[in-house]
């Protein structure tokens, strides 16, 4: 891919898997020097594939004990999926990062720090990775991170960044809110409307990015964390609750109205066939309404609340508009409301309907359902049996606990956004207090790619050099840089660095980059127009350097044929775009006089040729293999020690020599001495092996 492309490895190490995802973007100067006026002020443009992404179970954490194993056993099958996905020469330039979520923050700490530890020597050791930083690149990362980091993917996707005109919901408000819900715990992201904002900018996060033109982009936003309160956590209060609740029954039973009726499991899920008295277990009553009354109190909307307001747990969080906030919800929040409820061609999530189609999937008996499901995919089984549950905790959640009004039900506000927007965002259903989605666009919404968006965001250098306001995150203080803030983890370099100068050759090899790329997808008459827009562009870069940089490349990848050791060249000036490169680069002819130094020949010391002179980033367009056939193409030894003078022209166009050597000249009757014609007989190496170098002093001569 070259010079033009830059990416990006992270993994999520959540409770129940580990998810890899891959992303790629344009180099932040190739991006600007490509996107129009409007598009400066847009963020990089990430972009991804279905087959860029892999999920393997279980999580991480499992490995708190084989800490040893996480690596071999677990990790690398992602790594090796990598691989196959990210060119081979951009590989250490890629930075990769693991950022576990709830799953590890229920391991005690030193457990954690024992896997993290791991986790990074063996990417360090194993893979040739970007990893300057383990702790800025494998750590557990905190809730109120997880969304943040989701509520940047989230505005990304929907445009609310790049286009905040398109995306007014009124107030001056252009953002949304996001909501996820994974196995373990629950996380939200606003931004409060200004009144709240104000009143509670202590509590909100500083958010800074930079747009491709270098400006920076801030945004003061609100986000918690619930841990506990994932599906998978949430349930296993629930159970616990129902052994507070209810006394067994004679067949050791405790009733469960958040399954089918007729559905019986061990407590820890697991389907129990027949009636088992030798173990505990839960019966299916398909009590829906009972099950939502159940749930509720699971929600801790009676702890105290020490700053208010507050919603879940007696935790705090500003006052929400609605008229403003509108919010996306990700994970349980989409396979909850369109997995085994869910309608075709759904777009908005409509209270009444939705919670009418859960009543009647639970109350049917558990042996209904059963055919219609996939007997040879346990998960189907698994998600049908969790499906009632899982419904009454989303509603509790949503509607009691954060307060989402109830479509269908409730009355909603008036939508104050522009014409455009509001057809587009009709059709999507973001409009609606609350959408749940799984994509946007054909990207996935993930926290992941807010993270890399932030990175990626990172590399772009600041207007004229000034970097008071990096990108990252942080507390919403009055210093410039607060005490914790959290840097986005790449770095840019301005110009005139030593390790990162950008010159004219920087865009001259990102040019022939484009027009390469393009060369090898296009058919016969598009190459024709190809080389018309290739003689265009060499008349522009006129300096000798470029345009054999240029050549080289052209003609390696169109004209070259390998020619057989030892055969001559053909006649005719070249071949290939050779005749194109006399005209315009110009026949280096010299012409020297040999004026031999005393001494045998035998005492003549043979210089050591300087590679720099004839590569360039590492593409050696002078190539002197004897399989190739390369410009510049030189047959002998390195220069000898020679004096070199001009010689007086002779009146013929050819001589003999003192040792009845005939000697060549060129077309200006200037002599070229036979001994050095003789130099280019070839030598073997010290080492013994056929070795070839070329002299920069001498052109090759050429066949009759």
């Amino acid at each position: 891919m070259g010079k033009k492309w830059r990416w990006g490895v992270i993994l999520d190490a959540g409770s129940s898997g580990t998810r890899l995802h891959i992303y790629r973007w344009k180099d932040p100067e190739k991006a600007l020097k490509n996107a129009s006026k409007k598009e400066h002020g847009s963020l990089p443009r990430l972009v991804t594939e279905k087959k860029w992404t892999k999920k393997i179970r279980p999580g991480v954490s499992e490995f708190g004990d084989k800490p040893s194993r996480v690596g071999p056993e677990h990790l690398q099958s992602l790594i090796d999926h990598a691989l196959k996905i990210i060119p081979e020469d951009k590989i250490k330039d890629t930075p990769i990062f693991l950022m576990a979520t709830a799953g590890m923050r229920l391991l005690p700490d030193s457990t954690q720090a024992s896997l993290t530890n791991q986790i990074c020597r063996y990417f360090q050791e194993n893979t040739d990775f970007s990893l300057p930083d383990c702790g800025l690149h494998i750590q557990v990362i905190p809730g109120e991170t997880e969304g943040l980091y989701g509520w940047i993917a989230s505005n990304y996707l929907l445009g609310g960044f790049d286009k905040p005109d398109s995306h007014q919901h009124g107030k001056g408000h252009h953002t949304y809110g996001f909501l996820d819900m994974g196995g373990a715990s629950a996380q939200i992201a606003f931004a409060p409307n200004s009144t709240e904002a104000e009143k509670h900018s202590n509590d909100l996060k500083l958010l800074r990015m930079r747009t491709i033109d270098g400006s920076a982009s801030e945004y003061k936003v609100f986000t918690a964390t619930w841990l506990g309160f994932g599906v998978n956590q949430a349930r296993e209060s629930y159970v616990q609750s129902l052994k507070e609740l209810y006394t067994p029954s004679a067949e050791n039973e405790l009733p469960d109205p958040c399954m089918p009726k007729g559905l019986r499991t061990t407590l820890d899920g697991d389907q129990v066939g027949g009636h088992r008295t030798d173990v505990l277990t839960l019966l299916g009553t398909g009590a829906f309404d009972g099950c939502l009354k159940l749930t509720y109190p699971l929600l801790g909307k009676d702890k105290p609340c020490r700053d208010q307001p507050c919603l879940l747990n007696g935790q705090h969080v500003p006052a929400i508009d609605f008229d403003v906030n509108h919010f996306i919800g990700v994970s349980e929040y989409w396979h909850t409301t369109h997995g085994v409820f869910g309608g075709e061609g759904d777009k908005a999530y409509d209270f009444k309907t939705y919670q009418q189609r859960v009543k009647d999937f639970c109350s049917r008996d558990w042996d209904s359902i059963v055919p219609k499901l996939d007997t040879r995919k346990k998960v189907d089984a698994k998600i049908a049996q969790e499906a009632c549950f899982k419904a009454s905790w989303l509603i509790n959640v949503l509607h009691d606990g954060i307060g989402i009004p109830r479509i269908g039900i409730e009355k909603l506000p008036a939508a104050n956004v522009s014409k455009g927007a509001l057809e587009h965002a009709k059709q999507q259903g973001f409009l609606d207090p609350f959408q749940p989605v799984d994509k946007i666009g054909d990207i996935e919404v993930s926290w992941t790619l807010g993270k890399m968006v932030l990175y990626a965001a990172g590399q772009i250098p600041p207007k004229s050099g000034d970097d008071r306001y990096p990108v990252g995150f942080g507390s919403n203080a009055a210093e410039t840089i607060p005490s914790d803030f959290q840097f986005a983890g790449s770095s840019w370099r301005p110009h005139g660095h030593a390790n990162e100068t950008r010159d004219g050759d920087d865009d001259w090899d990102l040019e022939t980059e484009d027009l390469l790329d393009k060369a090898k997808s296009r058919s016969a008459s598009g190459l024709l127009i190809f080389f018309l827009l290739f003689v265009v562009l060499l008349y522009f870069f006129r300096t000798r350097e470029r345009r054999m940089r240029l050549y080289g490349k052209v003609n390696a990848l169109f004209f070259h044929r390998p020619r057989r050791p030892g055969s001559p060249r053909k006649g005719g000036g070249g071949r290939g775009l050779s005749i194109i490169t006399n005209k315009l680069f110009g026949r280096p002819s010299a012409m020297y006089e040999r004026v031999m130094e005393e001494g045998d020949a035998d005492h003549f010391e043979l210089g050591d040729v300087d590679s720099s002179s004839s590569s360039d980033g590492g593409d050696n367009d002078h190539s002197d293999s004897s399989e190739g056939s390369g410009f510049g193409r030189t047959s002998g030894l390195a220069t000898p020690k020679v004096n070199l003078t001009e010689f007086e022209p002779t009146p013929s166009g050819s001589a003999i020599d003192r040792s009845g050597l005939v000697v060549r000249t060129d077309s200006r009757d200037r002599l070229l001495p036979s001994s050095l014609q003789m130099l280019h007989a070839g030598k073997r190496s010290r080492a013994g092996s056929p070795t070839r170098q070329k002299s920069p002093l001498i052109s090759p001569l050429q066949q009759d």
